[in-house]
């Protein structure tokens, strides 16, 4: 076997078709956008180009067949924010079920990330945010959500042979829409409509840069004391806005209120994989077509909650089942399009964001993990911090 830096565009195609020889016959893999796993490697549309690094490889057997692919990441900013030891990252990982294979791609990964002064390795994770292409899929082996990853199950028995130790788990929680709220809910709701300072809204498209701003408020309030997650400027939370444009219903995206000030929001995008299954990888003029079928003939059936947010002083107020009884006045009408809702990336290290999914009848319907393997073992190996 041989390991090929990608470098060339041959090889970066070979890259990228791999998946779709490996998963050629398992009917819930849906291909990703081309454009989606490029623009990771490609330093002038990868801002984490400037604090970091990235290279991939390929793996091919002594026929010069491509059997497997990975990649290796330095993000200079988190290398060392909650963590005893520098921590480099790796992803993209796929392989036949070869475990000689495999390890040879982690082999690859883990000589890498110590020759840039890494001591430990995360994976599988994204050269980016954390939103997308983020931990192993472990438990709820079907049709994937839009930018999570799907692998075979036997990656799972490769990972942990080798080491990895599970970091923290990711759980996609599912709520059949039309199902009612539970009393929980309903009480701590009308608790907060009583208060006549609090008022919700759906978001509206004619408005985008003030919604974008207000999102990036309750952002910054509300997520940058988590691990691995950093200020959000005024342009960034702009360009973020403008991109979900495609996947947005305005009445699935809800923001929170007090005097007039934002304090929450709660955002459902459409589920774009209800559109990939048909592109294969690319949304060419065919591909938009295809997208404007499905969005305005054939119809979405799932959504996915991308985003609770309440700032840390209108917590434990009920400000998230206000939000929910809210979107559920808007869903609970006859004939409602949507029927799924997934609630994706909710890390077991936030159990207060836990209970709210359990709270208003989500189910763990999916589960990744993210894990971490150290270089030297006889280190004491420890798990992702809690959230208070």
């Amino acid at each position: 076997m041989k390991i090929i830096e990608v470098t060339t565009n041959a090889q970066k195609k070979d890259f990228l078709l791999l998946s779709t020889r490996l998963y050629a016959h398992d009917p819930h893999w849906i291909r990703p956008l081309d454009d989606d796993i490029e623009k990771v490697f490609d330093p002038q549309k990868n801002k984490y180009f400037g604090h970091g690094k990235a290279v991939r490889w390929l793996l091919q057997n002594d026929k010069g067949e491509v059997i497997g692919r990975v990649a290796a990441f330095v993000n200079e900013k988190t290398v060392m924010k909650d963590n005893d030891q520098p921590t480099g990252g790796m992803g993209f990982f796929e392989c036949i079920n070869d475990q000689k294979a495999a390890f040879l791609l982690f082999d690859t990964c883990k000589s890498w990330l110590k020759a840039n002064g890494m001591e430990a390795m995360d994976g599988p994770i994204n050269f980016g945010e954390r939103d997308n292409w983020w931990g192993l899929l472990v438990e709820g082996f079907d049709e994937p959500n839009y930018g999570m990853n799907y692998n075979f199950p036997y990656y799972k028995d490769f990972f942990e042979a080798y080491g990895f130790q599970m970091y923290f788990r990711q759980l996609t929680y599912r709520r059949i829409i039309h199902e009612p709220v539970g009393a929980l809910v309903e009480h701590r709701a009308k608790k907060i409509a009583e208060d006549i300072n609090y008022t919700f809204t759906t978001l509206k498209i004619k408005e985008l840069d003030k919604y974008a701003e207000d999102f990036r408020t309750i952002y910054n309030k509300a997520w940058v004391k988590h691990a691995g997650i950093k200020a959000m400027e005024k342009e960034q939370a702009q360009n973020i806005i403008r991109q979900m444009k495609p996947i947005l219903d305005e009445e699935i995206v809800i923001f929170a209120y007090y005097k007039g000030e934002p304090v929450g929001f709660f955002i459902q995008l459409l589920d774009l994989n209800q559109v990939l299954r048909y592109v294969n990888g690319k949304i060419d003029f065919i591909g938009k077509l295809k997208f404007a079928w499905v969005k305005y003939i054939k119809g979405f059936s799932r959504i996915i909650g991308v985003a609770f947010g309440v700032v840390p002083e209108h917590q434990r107020k009920g400000m998230e089942m206000g939000m929910v009884y809210h979107y559920k006045k808007i869903a609970h009408q006859p004939n409602y399009q949507y029927k799924i809702m997934d609630m994706k990336w909710i890390g077991d290290f936030n159990p207060k964001m836990m209970r709210v999914c359990e709270e208003v009848g989500g189910k763990v319907h999916r589960i990744h993990f993210t894990y971490r393997k150290l270089f030297d073992e006889t280190k004491e190996f420890k798990r992702s911090p809690m959230i208070d």
